[in-house]
């Protein structure tokens, strides 16, 4: 009768030390988790919303650099038209990993099929601020991440810029 009566004083004792719940607190973790999950997801998906415009910016500014500097480095004696070109295929080899590309002969920015801003190729012309007329190819990129955003807009669109914009200016050679 010792194991009997052992047996029950485990019992009772571990009915003793559960935790007795009300009715009315069934669901309450799910609920409270409910109301932080979502403005917590919203917080995380908007830090990389705001991360990936981040890297399109620096990649809109490298594009500039480099379009200019492909046509400021092309052989002497090219016609305008080749050096627009040129300046425009490095445009749209440091911005094809996001579909947009520099239309040369429109002067836009494309976004797959969709105008996504303005892509003005000039030069030679004299540099800016030369004393010595120094000729100088420039590529000037407008991308308007307001009306093409390059992640569905989900209400971030408060922090995140109107218009990307860069130009860079670079002497030929």
């Amino acid at each position: 009768m010792v194991v009997g009566g052992l047996r029950r004083a485990l019992t009772r004792r571990a009915q003793d030390t559960t935790p007795t719940f009300r009715r009315e607190d069934r669901g309450a973790a799910a609920v409270e988790f409910a109301i932080v999950v979502i403005p917590l997801l919203y917080l995380v998906f908007g830090i990389i919303n705001y991360g990936y415009m981040l890297a399109f910016r620096q990649s809109v500014s490298q594009a500039a650099a480099e379009g200019a500097r492909a046509a400021a480095v092309a052989p002497a004696g090219l016609p305008e038209a080749d050096l627009r070109q040129r300046a425009a295929e490095a445009v749209d080899g440091a911005l094809e990993s996001y579909d947009v590309s520099c239309e040369v002969t429109s002067g836009l920015l494309m976004h797959g099929d969709e105008e996504s801003g303005t892509c003005q190729i000039t030069g030679p012309v004299t540099c800016s601020g030369s004393t010595t007329g120094a000729q100088c190819m420039r590529v000037e990129l407008d991308y308007t991440y307001a009306d093409d955003p390059l992640l569905p807009d989900v209400g971030y669109g408060i922090v995140l810029p109107d218009h990307l914009k860069f130009a860079s200016e670079v002497q030929v050679s």
